[in-house]
């Protein structure tokens, strides 16, 4: 991985300002376009901040900000409202959005009674969406892809002082960008206790820490890699992989990749501490482990969630080399080889 001293965080001009953005400023003549960033990632794409950059902003009443995507992660921008429950990322079909319900167009107003939400961006080419903020409040929102990826806007009267101005905001975002990436990078020398125990068939299906760093909410630094991506065994071995990611779902996929990642296939069952496994005899089977993923959070007046799935195993009968992928992270680079020898 590059080094993130030498990452260079994408700033957009400041437009539509009635007067300049200065912290203490108390009253403007005109509405205010703010500008903010979801997502960043390295060069290579492996380091991932998923967090909304800065994720608190103060704003006042009739104001806008406009959110712009630079990653090939997928993220949405959603605000819903108060006492919602949050719906999943993906509907019946996957990679087609659920929404809060649906997806509101770019320039949507949001004031907290009735949702807004983008689409699924994972595209840097993807145009900034600007959401306007009509009346006072303070106004959590999310992405419905990842489950730690917060933040707050506070909208105040227009007579009210600002605390901040937007090159505060862009050096807030520069400063989070950095220890986000910095923390991915370190992850590269996260290991599973048996990898720590020297076993050479253990594989570590990415790592991620879940960081606060304004008080706002959550924000996650994700390494998007199969940590030890090749590795050699013998015909008869199994091979286990685990996930290390607090909050980000990861697959193993093998040959074809399925339209819908999350269910395992059909050729995948439980073993019986709860991890899946698999039986592969070709390099041209399709196997896929379906998501790999933690337990989601426990919540007062919810009810406990079953233990997440965040291990699989595949038993190797034949020689040969097996190129698999996580069938969510791909794009980014996150692929590994098996190699079986006799």
């Amino acid at each position: 991985m590059k080094s993130t001293s030498k990452f260079k965080l994408r700033l957009l001009p400041v437009v539509g300002l009635g007067l300049a953005l200065t912290g203490g400023f108390t009253g403007m003549l005109h509405a205010a376009q703010w500008h903010a960033t979801v997502g960043m990632e390295t060069p290579d794409r492996d380091g991932q901040a998923l967090a909304f950059l800065p994720n608190e902003m103060w704003v006042h009443a009739g104001d806008s900000i406009r959110w712009i995507f630079p990653t090939h992660e997928r993220h949405t921008l959603t605000f819903l409202m108060p006492g919602q429950t949050r719906p999943p990322g993906f509907g019946p079909v996957f990679g087609v959005p659920v929404g809060c319900p649906g997806v509101t167009p770019d320039g949507s107003s949001f004031d907290g009674s009735a949702c807004v939400s983008t689409g699924i961006f994972e595209d840097p080419s993807t145009p900034p969406y600007t959401v306007y903020f009509p009346t006072p409040g303070n106004f959590k929102f999310v992405c419905l892809v990842h489950a730690d990826m917060t933040g707050v806007i506070h909208v105040t009267n227009g007579s009210e002082a600002l605390p901040h101005d937007q090159s505060f905001y862009d050096h807030e975002a520069q400063t989070q960008t950095a220890v986000l990436l910095s923390d991915a990078s370190s992850l590269r020398g996260a290991a599973t206790p048996a990898e720590q125990e020297g076993r050479t068939n253990a594989v570590t299906a990415g790592a991620g820490k879940v960081v606060t760093t304004t008080g706002a909410g959550s924000q996650t630094a994700s390494l998007m890699r199969f940590l030890r991506d090749v590795i050699v065994i013998r015909v008869g071995d199994t091979v286990e992989w685990t996930s290390l990611d607090p909050s980000i779902n990861h697959t193993v996929t093998f040959g074809t990749e399925p339209g819908d990642p999350r269910p395992p296939s059909v050729n995948v069952a439980p073993d019986p501490d709860g991890a899946r496994h698999a039986i592969i005899g070709s390099p041209s089977d399709s196997v896929n482990s379906g998501f790999l993923s933690p337990a989601p959070q426990d919540r007062p007046g919810l009810a406990e969630s079953a233990p997440g799935v965040t291990r699989f195993r595949v038993t190797f009968t034949s020689p040969g080399a097996y190129q698999y992928i996580c069938a969510v992270h791909d794009q980014l680079g996150m692929k590994g080889t098996i190699i079986v020898h006799h």
